[in-house]
């Protein structure tokens, strides 16, 4: 029996917003409250990276690194965690080694002690690169296993995968349960599998979408996790992670007793309570991203993706096709190899099912992205890409089977030179490499508002103020 305390990775700043309101929380919703929640004692607070660095600049008119250096100045006792994709970084392709390790290396120096890395593909060629230079800049890696279900996802497979990690330099390891599939009986075998594989921690990450996932901590727990995500109550379940209060009362007086204060909690779970119900007002929280759809077990869509699928049916008017969607997504996946659905094979395969139920043609419309990941542009998939389909995507040309990074240039440099009229941090060319045209409107906005000028009317590239 494992008699160690159980910890507690608190989620409430990045994945739980992200799941249920796409990412929408500011960060001067937040502020108020960081002084509480560095007195509960967490093992980490999850608060940058995944969709926030994006949202932020999009959505938000908001710098994420001035996002990550308030957090960080404000919860000075606990560990910030962030989830960072691989070679994806956090954006949607794979970037050059230069950019990867820049990313890595500034994301520490500005207050990230924990890097939950992963790769939507589970090809660790995709993080070799992340992980290096995480262990230079003296940073704690986590790394992330995608779970998903299917043929060749074995046992074995998955305790291969864990010892490959624990090799590559893993300082702990997460089961990632994005969709909300991972049931009881599968997380008990998995975790009890692993823990005779590996030496290091065990995390485990995932979402109510299907309605097991507190289940699913239990019996992970029982079975020796050593850590389990959870998110404060008015954050939670639905396409969130389990409660934070609920998975701490329900450990209470057991060997796995977490220790955590419910009082301080709850004063927690009261700040973000009107958070939650004005998202709800303003129809930012729809209610399906609240209920549980048992048929999550067959779509294996992620709590994100299911919010993002919403946003793009809505904007067609096209809301009413949500179930026909969920139905061709699975078809997308066994198509494009089977990968897991994550960032960014979740969006990718959830676009291109929009897209074949829209059209009414499967693959009449191809997305760039769909038609990357059947060159090989996003690595190996566990299973073959269906070769009709591939066929129609590249034609004739030869896919990539090396490590795709292998064929990218160092891009660093140039994009130094290309982001210097807007240049006021270092960081500002991270973010141009990941999301040009997005950054450049932010740099617009941002240094309009420095000099109290209507960003429309202020042309940033010339620096040319109207008169």
């Amino acid at each position: 029996m494992n008699n160690k305390k159980l910890k507690i990775t608190e989620t409430v700043l990045r994945d739980a917003h992200q799941s249920l309101i796409a990412t929408r929380m500011k960060t001067e919703d937040m502020i108020p409250i960081l002084e509480k929640m560095d007195q509960v004692g967490y093992h980490s607070i999850e608060c940058w990276g995944g969709a926030t660095y994006d949202a932020s600049l999009r959505f938000l008119n908001e710098d994420p690194w001035q996002r990550l250096r308030t957090l960080r100045r404000r919860l000075k006792n606990s560990k910030l965690q962030m989830l960072f994709r691989g070679q994806n970084i956090l954006g949607y392709r794979h970037y050059a080694d230069d950019v990867v390790e820049y990313f890595v290396q500034k994301s520490i120096a500005n207050g990230i002690d924990i890097l939950r890395i992963f790769d939507a593909f589970n090809d660790l060629r995709n993080v070799e690169t992340a992980v290096r230079a995480a262990k230079k800049e003296g940073g704690n890696v986590q790394l992330a296993m995608s779970y998903t279900t299917g043929s060749a996802y074995t046992l074995d497979y998955w305790k291969k995968l864990a010892s490959d990690m624990e090799s590559l330099g893993a300082d702990s390891i997460c089961i990632k349960d994005m969709a909300g599939i991972l049931t009881p009986d599968m997380a008990d075998r998995l975790v009890r599998e692993l823990k005779t594989q590996v030496k290091v921690p065990i995390s485990l990450h995932s979402h109510c979408t299907s309605g097991v996932a507190p289940i699913t901590y239990v019996k992970g727990v029982e079975a020796g996790c050593d850590v389990i995500d959870t998110a404060i109550s008015p954050f939670s379940m639905g396409t969130s992670q389990p409660a934070t209060e609920v998975m701490v009362a329900t450990f209470a007086g057991t060997p796995y007793d977490t220790g955590l204060d419910q009082n301080l909690l709850a004063e927690i779970a009261d700040y973000f309570r009107p958070l939650r119900d004005s998202s709800i007002a303003s129809g930012l929280l729809d209610p399906k991203m609240l209920t549980v759809d048992v048929k999550t077990l067959l779509y294996q869509v992620p709590g994100g993706m299911l919010s993002n699928l919403v946003s793009q049916l809505k904007e067609q008017g096209a809301e009413d096709r949500f179930y026909e969607v969920l139905e061709e997504i699975p078809r997308v996946r066994a198509d494009l190899g089977e990968p897991p659905l994550v960032t960014p094979s979740s969006q990718i395969v959830g676009t291109q099912a929009v897209l074949n139920v829209l059209t009414g043609e499967r693959y009449k419309i191809m997305s760039q992205e769909t038609k990357a990941i059947l060159r090989g542009e996003y690595g190996k998939t566990v299973k073959p890409f269906n070769p009709e389909v591939q066929k129609k995507a590249i034609g004739d040309a030869e896919p990539i089977t090396c490590r795709p990074a292998d064929l990218l240039e160092p891009e660093l440099e140039t994009l130094e030179k290309e982001i210097s009229v807007f240049k006021t941090q270092d960081e500002d060319v991270l973010s141009y490499a990941l999301f040009p045209k997005v950054a450049t409107e932010y740099f617009k906005y941002r240094d309009a508002k420095a000099h109290k000028i209507d960003p429309d009317k202020y042309d940033l590239t010339n620096r040319a103020y109207p008169v």
